[in-house]
């Protein structure tokens, strides 16, 4: 048992990922960034960093752990899972902290556990006991699972999508965790869970999840006891049971509203499921507004299907194929995933001229295209992201090279899938953005944040495993509209804590 010391000691970290079981090709150590001890110090712009930075303020001993994050992708290598696990729990046991707050994403999977985060969850309140608080702050895409509510104090989301409050997120669940340790806070968590996805319509900003969003606002804002509410909208190639759109309610104490505030805004989901869809351009209709309306150029073209930021490989050549078969007088800029290509250039050297068969080696389905261009960059593919979303923080595409074909496209070929929602995937491999009439980033959301100012957004459809349609994915476990056909009933609510740690 812990007892909370004059200045607390407070234990903080990071293990960061979205796992898509859809990608044959599984997340090894080689594509997270890892910092450790003070080095976490340095992720400022994420929930982590909001953790940090409220904990500063709070006159509190900061005890960094590890920070592990790498961006979406296939499901990660148990084996590697298993040892940041180990890492994670010897590092809190040599500190000895009287809370624990970490940033988690919420919908990680390993090649062997379908709820990673409910796994670490139990694993650290099986070795820390009882007494010691634990925090998390997750993303709202997260498959919130009954394991992460029992193993946790303060369980909270980020409210926005494209995910502009992670910062505010991160100070909210270190708030609320030290309230919890001064014996301010007894949180009783009611949640409610509605079995379906969101098939579309998934920015919290307009349309029916905006509407959701404001009344949950009006919500907490006008129940005498109600601290939080947060509003999981699961992410869609999780194979789990119990998957659908989760509704948490946190109160200071048991507060007779509560459940029936969960259970008003989980069956407003379920009320208003035929309006999820996305307003999709078709691959030619996209490409023609870019060659018709050039005031708006640069546009930046969102590649759904292989959105990397929801998990796929990045290894499509469908918008590249279309530049160059279809488009002549455009010029643009893309992201292929391909290390064999990358080698290739790399061996070639700058300057050279080379033949590739780049992308299509990974996603199923897809092929490669063949390619003809001069090599004009090569490097580590190390780089800092400009944000907002994850602004700072250092990431990596692994090695690299920028192949420019027919003097007009630039193929950036990296060895790994990186965060190309973010404009200095381009700028730190010597592309410039105004030179191009077009970008192709593999994001659906968080692109338009981070290219706000530079370059007009649309959204496009295309083939991959990163973008959900009816029928065509195989799920297991999961039952859940509109993949089946649900006759919901009633909607039953959980709850959760009420204990009391301070001493």
């Amino acid at each position: 048992m812990n007892v909370p010391s004059q200045r607390p000691r407070i234990a903080v970290g990071r293990l960061y990922h979205e796992s898509n079981r859809l990608n044959p090709q599984p997340a090894t150590a080689d594509q997270f960034e890892i910092q450790r001890g003070e080095a976490v110090f340095e992720c400022a712009g994420s929930t982590l960093g909001g953790i940090i930075r409220y904990l500063r303020q709070a006159n509190v001993e900061i005890l960094p752990l590890i920070s592990v994050s790498g961006p979406p992708s296939g499901l990660v290598d148990h084996e590697f899972y298993q040892a940041i696990r180990k890492e994670l729990v010897e590092r809190i046991e040599a500190s000895r902290p009287d809370a624990i707050i970490l940033d988690l994403h919420g919908a990680a999977a390993s090649t062997e556990i379908a709820d990673l985060e409910g796994d670490l969850l139990a694993y650290l309140r099986r070795h820390v006991g009882p007494f010691v608080a634990i925090g998390i702050g997750l993303d709202l895409h997260a498959h919130l699972t009954d394991s992460m509510l029992e193993n946790t104090d303060i369980c909270i989301a980020c409210k926005e999508n494209p995910h502009s409050d992670v910062v505010e997120c991160g100070m909210r669940a270190a708030e609320l965790t030290l309230q919890v340790l001064r014996g301010d806070l007894r949180p009783v968590v009611i949640s409610a869970r509605v079995p379906m996805i969101l098939p579309g319509a998934g920015e919290t900003a307009s349309g029916p999840l905006g509407e959701i969003h404001d009344r949950a606002r009006e919500l907490a804002a006008g129940t005498s006891g109600i601290v939080d509410i947060s509003i999981y909208n699961v992410f869609r190639y999780a194979d789990d049971y119990n998957i659908g759109q989760v509704v948490t309610v946190m109160t200071d104490g048991i507060v007779s509203l509560a459940s029936q505030v969960a259970k008003d805004l989980a069956w407003a989901f379920w009320d208003n499921r035929e309006r999820f869809v996305d307003d999709l351009f078709e691959i030619q209709d996209a490409f023609e507004i870019v060659r018709s309306q050039p005031a708006n150029r640069p546009y930046v073209m969102a590649d759904m299907g292989d959105r990397i930021l929801a998990g796929a490989p990045g290894d499509s050549t469908v918008l590249l194929a279309e530049v160059l078969d279809h488009f002549a007088e455009l010029r643009a800029a893309l992201t292929i995933t391909d290390a064999v290509s990358v080698k290739h250039a790399q061996d070639a050297g700058l300057g050279a001229t080379v033949t590739l068969d780049v992308g299509g080696q990974i996603s199923p389905g897809l092929s490669s295209r063949r390619i003809t261009g001069k090599v004009i960059h090569l490097s580590d593919g190390a780089y800092t992201l400009a944000g907002p979303f994850h602004g700072g923080e250092a990431s990596s595409l692994g090695a690299a090279a920028v192949v420019l074909v027919e003097e007009r496209v630039f193929v950036l070929l990296t060895s790994k899938p990186g965060f190309s929602h973010d404009p200095a995937v381009f700028t730190s491999q010597g592309i410039d953005l105004k030179s191009v009439d077009f970008v192709v980033v593999k994001s659906g959301y968080h692109f338009a944040m981070n290219f706000k100012g530079i370059a007009t957004p649309l959204l496009v459809s295309t083939p991959g495993v990163g973008y959900y349609r009816k029928g065509i994915f195989r799920y297991d476990k999961s039952r859940f509209w509109p993949e089946h056909d649900i006759d919901l009933k009633a909607i039953e609510t959980k709850a959760f804590g009420g204990r009391s740690i301070s001493r």
